[in-house]
């Protein structure tokens, strides 16, 4: 009995980060993370989010890609169990050939996201990113990946 109890409190004292949690799917979906960095900036206070809430977000992406004429380039992800980590990994081999593409592309994503009628009702369209979505959704981590060579994950913080 008093070895159940240890491993009861063993258990309960193990925490997974979001780190710990995006370091399972290294080698399955995307290679090892090559480089990192942290997402601090809030704007402001966003309505709580939900895993539904980034999983419909995740599938209107998918959905908008595969509606397009051409095959999509690159594939979204949400991952965990509450769907909190966010990937994104290129199709091909010249999409996200460097970090400065893929980058160019969210940078496109937020472009895309400033018509949306959310945003424009809260006044964001001109202030808000693609990172500043995320952080809004709860998001605590997004990995975009050239799916080959390199991985580079972003930690959101609140």
């Amino acid at each position: 009995m008093t070895r159940l109890f240890a491993l009861i409190l063993s258990l309960m004292a193990v925490t997974v980060t979001p780190a710990a949690a995006s370091d399972r799917y290294e080698g399955y979906y995307y290679p090892e993370i090559t480089s990192t960095e942290t997402f601090t900036r809030v704007i402001r206070e966003a309505p709580q989010s939900s895993k539904g809430v980034r999983v419909e977000f995740v599938t209107n992406l998918t959905v908008a890609q595969l509606a397009a004429p051409e095959s999509p380039r690159f594939v979204f992800f949400a991952k965990g169990d509450d769907a909190r980590h966010l990937t994104v990994i290129a199709l091909d081999d010249d999409v996200f050939s460097t970090l400065f593409r893929a980058r160019a592309v969210l940078a496109q994503m937020t472009s895309n996201m400033r018509n949306n009628e959310f945003f424009r009702q809260q006044n964001l369209q001109f202030v808000a990113t693609f990172f500043d979505l995320l952080q809004f959704m709860e998001f605590d981590t997004l990995v975009i990946s050239d799916g080959e060579t390199w991985a580079h994950e972003v930690t959101f913080t609140r």
